[in-house]
C-alpha cells in the first residue's frame, strides 16, 4: 500500500507563490499517474494538475500559474505555484495510480492512493 505525504502548504498574500511537496513511500517510476487536487470550503475536490506519464494537464483556473514536476530520483511530486490569488485557498491533496491516467479531464476517479492534504491559505 503506498503512502504519500504532502507539505509546504502554508499562508501568503494574493501574488506570492508556494512550493508544495509530495513524497511517496515508493518509487515514484511506480505511478503513471500523478496529480494534485484541492478543496476549499463548502465545494467538492477539483483537479489542479496531473502527470499522466510525462504528460501535463492543468485546470483552466492555474494555467501559466502553477507547475507540476516529478523527481524520480527523489520520489517526490511537485507543485509551483506562483502569482497566488485568495480563490486558491485550499486544502491541496496529492493522488497517485499505478496505471495511466483516466480520460481528458483531472478526474478523481484516475486514483488510488492519496495524501492527508496541506493546507493552502491566500490572504488578499
Amino acid at each position: 500500500q503506498a503512502q504519500l505525504v504532502e507539505s509546504g502548504g502554508g499562508s501568503v498574500q494574493a501574488g506570492g507563490s508556494l512550493r508544495l511537496s509530495c513524497v511517496a513511500s515508493e518509487y515514484t517510476s511506480n505511478f503513471g499517474c500523478m496529480g494534485w487536487f484541492r478543496q476549499a470550503p463548502g465545494k467538492e475536490r477539483e483537479g489542479v494538475a496531473r502527470i499522466n506519464k510525462e504528460v501535463t494537464d492543468y485546470a483552466d483556473s492555474v494555467k501559466g500559474r502553477f507547475t507540476i514536476s516529478k523527481d524520480n530520483a527523489k520520489n517526490t511530486l511537485y507543485l509551483e505555484m506562483i502569482s497566488l490569488k485568495p480563490e486558491d485557498t485550499a486544502m491541496y491533496y496529492c493522488a497517485a495510480a499505478r496505471g495511466y491516467c483516466l480520460g481528458r479531464q483531472i478526474s478523481q476517479s484516475s486514483y488510488t492512493y492519496w495524501g492527508p492534504g496541506t493546507q493552502v491559505t491566500v490572504s488578499s
